[in-house]
């Protein structure tokens, strides 16, 4: 009996925890401070479902890999609260790209517990064991990604420094552009997408275990064989989301 009330303790433990995190996600979504270009794509990439999903919770520091213009960095913000932190990471080719973007979101310390950090991925310095959670949203196609204004990067040392910067039990979430089944990788520049497999290996590789798929952003209407950026399917590509966790030991 015993036993049995401790049990049940632990589980009325849990699910408060996870209505707490579900309120903090919602509230973080709905926070009017937020910018209306980054509302306007709420319809498309749910982040109340995603994150949710990925298990985001106040006192969590982050990682938000390849954050772009911030859109995720924000939310995430202010999902952990004083209490956690979140870093913005890009590479110079995303700082090239977004300009200011990133800059204007920060000014006047309006989201204090963001800090920004760029580096290039073969030269990323992440603290060992650091990190909760790391957010790979629709950017791991780019370490098969090589142009002029983005050096190639080496995938398997940069997802293994990704590994080493979680705590362990740690998760990472994934989201990415799905390519077809046994396409090259060749397409992350013609189409910017990935193919699952691909993904699936190099992670196991770097030594994450898939815990969990979801199909929160499936479309089954694309057939994987546009650009994402094609104004038939921009948005509303078929995406890969998954919860990944570096083992406990």
């Amino acid at each position: 009996m015993k036993q049995l009330m401790a049990l049940l303790a632990v589980l009325a433990i849990s699910a408060s925890s996870i209505a707490v995190a579900a309120t903090a996600i919602e509230t973080a979504v709905a926070n009017s401070a937020r910018p209306g270009e980054d509302t306007q794509r709420d319809v498309n990439r749910k982040p109340v479902a995603v994150l949710e999903f990925f298990g985001i919770k106040p006192g969590m520091k982050v990682l938000d890999i390849f954050a772009g213009g911030g859109y995720y960095s924000e939310i995430l913000s202010y999902v952990v609260g004083a209490q956690g932190s979140v870093t913005l990471y890009n590479n110079g080719g995303w700082v090239g790209f977004i300009g200011a973007e990133v800059i204007e979101r920060l000014a006047n310390d309006r989201l204090a517990n963001v800090e920004i950090v760029v580096a290039e991925a073969n030269e990323t310095e992440f603290q060992t064991n650091f990190f909760d959670a790391a957010l790979f949203i629709l950017g791991l196609h780019d370490l098969y990604y090589e142009d002029t204004d983005w050096p190639a990067i080496d995938a398997s040392s940069f997802l293994a420094a990704i590994f080493d910067s979680i705590k362990p039990g740690g998760i990472l979430g994934i989201i990415d552009h799905a390519a077809g089944p046994g396409v090259s990788v060749a397409v992350a520049k013609s189409l910017h997408r990935i193919d699952p497999g691909i993904i699936r290996r190099d992670l196991q590789r770097a030594g994450f275990v898939l815990e969990a798929e979801s199909d929160i952003l499936r479309n089954l209407e694309d057939d994987r064989n546009k650009p994402m950026s094609d104004p038939a399917i921009r948005g509303r590509t078929d995406r890969v989301v998954w919860l990944l966790r570096k083992p406990d030991s």
